[in-house]
């Protein structure tokens, strides 16, 4: 029994593969249930106690040797069998998963396509903004009570910085370092300090438009957001209402018929049919001149609307913190808008 004990580790020692049938099947000779290992075993039992104190240490070295060298041959071997299931090009590919567009993305980029197609540019600014971008250039000085429609986020005090409330800071930032002709959309986020609740929130989206010409008149601005209605709407039907924003004059605020055609219509409109979507106005000639542009040369119009408001109304949405809540759930509904 000591000599094939002896020529078995020798056989082992000897033995190299890198094939995974023929691994399996050296592995089954020795350490298989019906095995060499076993059957010596077996034997084993029978042997009187000096010949087991001889042999059992070889025994342990004859199954750790093959244990050793089943691991060694498996893991230096080319050809597992999980290798070939990857290599096998035959199989089908994973799925690539595809994301989705926010809603915020979807609406801010059709409006964006909208104006583009009629020669507004893009224009972008900070969103720490000082005092006289966002306040006194745009005909609110200090302690103008217009101020006070506005709670707002103050960074610092003296001077002042902001969080800005809205996007009309880039454009008297954009007014500042062009010349006219000017037609630019301002697209961004802007922060208020008001109560969180399903129709509002501390930050929100804007996209504000300007145009600045010569010989501009309240009959392009309402021309311009018909065209725009109709566009993003598909509804051309407008009606504009007098109302006061400080950096404009006159103002006034821009209702679209929605019509009254169901029971959601009813709830959005409050029964009326007509929905406000924006606001506008003739850009005040104090705006013009804070800017260094002649108003007795220029004149322009400008209007502003919410993008969180529009992307409510266009996908049907109750409630405008989902928005911002960043739910998988949610957000992957709109990929058939990408």
């Amino acid at each position: 029994m000591e000599d094939k004990i002896k020529k078995d580790l020798k056989d082992i020692q000897n033995f190299q593969s890198d094939s995974i049938t023929e691994i399996e099947e050296f592995r089954v000779k020795y350490l298989g249930k019906k095995g060499l290992l076993n059957s010596y075993f077996i034997e084993f039992k029978s042997l009187d106690n000096d010949e087991k104190k001889k042999l059992g240490s070889l025994l342990n070295n004859l199954k750790n040797s093959a244990q050793q060298k089943v691991d060694d041959l498996k893991s230096n071997s080319s050809t597992t069998f999980d290798n070939l299931k990857i290599n096998d090009i035959s199989r089908p590919g994973d799925p690539i998963e595809i994301g989705s567009r926010h809603p915020i993305s979807i609406v801010k980029n059709r409006i964006i396509d909208i104006f583009s197609k009629i020669g507004f540019t893009i224009s972008e600014g900070p969103e720490i903004e000082d005092d006289w971008h966002n306040f006194s250039a745009l005909n609110l000085p200090e302690h103008h009570p217009a101020r006070d429609m506005q709670d707002t986020f103050f960074v610092e005090k003296n001077p002042d910085y902001l969080l800005r409330t809205h996007t009309s800071s880039v454009q008297v930032r954009y007014m500042e370092n062009n010349k006219p002709p000017i037609r630019t959309i301002s697209p961004g986020r802007v922060y208020r300090n008001e109560a969180i609740s399903a129709r509002s929130h501390c930050f929100f989206h804007q996209i504000e438009g300007l145009c600045i010409d010569k010989d501009v008149s309240f009959a392009d601005l309402k021309q311009t957001l018909e065209y725009f209605t109709t566009q993003l709407f598909g509804k051309s039907k407008i009606r504009l209402r007098p109302s006061y924003f400080p950096f404009t004059e006159p103002s006034a605020e821009v209702d679209v018929y929605w019509g009254l055609n169901n029971e959601t219509d009813y709830k959005m409109t409050k029964g009326t049919g007509w929905l406000e979507i924006m606001g506008c106005g003739m850009v005040d000639p104090n705006v013009l001149e804070n800017c260094k542009i002649d108003p007795n040369e220029y004149s322009g119009f400008a209007f502003g609307l919410g993008i969180d408001r529009i992307a409510l109304l266009l996908h049907q949405i109750d409630d405008i913190r989902l928005l911002s809540e960043n739910d998988v759930r949610f957000l992957e509904q709109f990929r058939a808008s990408f």
